[in-house]
């Protein structure tokens, strides 16, 4: 009997190809770079000319990339906002965890270093004040992505609290988190107002004056729950 004949091994396809790396880039590290530069670019057209501006083709001028790399990424203008909005509450989280790692321990020094941070992650580049203030309200679901973000900073503000407090051993009180988002809600008016130049105060009375009003609703939440 004549041996059985296999069947010719069909070519790999083009998507189960691996991906190829030119000058030491991966494909996946060029897709990474190219976003990047797509919200620096967003970041760009918002922070200076306006939301006005972020259309597909202006977009990818200001990043000198094709249009492709634009449908690559995003599907809509939302997306591009979403991403650039989360990049900034990232940044935010880390400028934040990077103060209180230097900060001394105490309680003031710590909610100092702490708002210091955030207050000058804004003031020292306006373009992310201005995209947070101005593209975080632009639609409904943006507005709500914002309110998420306050709550998470808001969590952070607590979970501090309690950390700094010795409260980790005792059951959650809800007033810890009402007055964390009231304290988060109340800075990101104040700064919005600061910023728009209703509080003729500089930048350093406006984080101190801040951080007085953290001291004094924590300390006086602490003795409350001794």
């Amino acid at each position: 009997m004549a041996p059985a004949q296999r069947s010719p091994t069909p070519p790999a396809s083009a998507s189960a190809a691996p991906k190829r790396a030119y000058g030491g880039v991966s494909a996946d590290e060029r897709r990474a770079q190219r976003r990047r530069a797509l919200l620096d670019a967003a970041l760009e057209l918002i922070g200076t000319e306006g939301l006005g501006k972020l259309t597909v083709s202006g977009l990818c001028a200001q990043a000198g990339l094709n249009e492709r790399y634009y449908y690559e990424n995003f599907d809509s203008r939302d997306a591009v906002l979403t991403g650039l909005i989360d990049r900034i509450t990232e940044e935010l989280a880390i400028a934040i965890a990077d103060g209180l790692r230097t900060a001394p321990p105490d309680t003031r020094g710590m909610a100092r270093s702490a708002i210091s941070a955030g207050i000058r992650l804004f003031t020292d580049d306006p373009r992310k004040a201005r995209v947070a203030l101005v593209a975080g309200q632009a639609t409904p679901e943006l507005r709500a992505r914002t309110t998420e973000s306050i709550r998470l900073f808001a969590r952070i503000v607590a979970a501090q609290g309690i950390d700094f407090y010795g409260m980790t051993d005792r059951q959650p009180d809800p007033v810890i988190e009402f007055r964390a988002t009231y304290l988060v809600g109340g800075l990101v008016q104040t700064l919005t107002a600061w910023l728009q130049g209703e509080l003729p105060i500089s930048r350093d009375e406006l984080i101190e004056h801040t951080t007085d009003v953290f001291v004094l609703l924590g300390e006086d939440l602490a003795r409350r729950l001794a």
